[in-house]
């Protein structure tokens, strides 16, 4: 299922135009991003929880050349699901 599913279901399921669930979707994923960038945690109870967890420096190898390459610490956004999403996906 892609964003503009998602939409169609939630504006045929509400009464909403397609616009405005996509503007309201839009947004919804913006405050989401700002949110993670800022290190912030946004948990919806029962559905799960977006957060942002480090990634340790590693050491990796180019593919082409077979030399070694040092990959540095990053920060990557993660999902935890909630018991509610784990229940329905049985």
């Amino acid at each position: 299922m892609n964003k503009q599913e998602i939409v169609g279901n939630i504006a045929a399921k509400s009464g909403l135009t397609k616009k405005d669930v996509e503007k309201v979707l839009s947004q919804f994923f913006d405050e989401v991003s700002n949110a993670l960038a800022n290190g912030d945690k946004v948990q919806f109870v029962g559905f799960g929880t977006f957060e942002t967890r480090k990634r340790a420096a590693r050491t990796g190898r180019n593919p082409q050349t077979g030399k070694e390459i040092t990959i540095p610490e990053t920060v990557v956004p993660a999902f935890r699901p909630g018991n509610k999403l784990k229940e329905a996906v049985k």
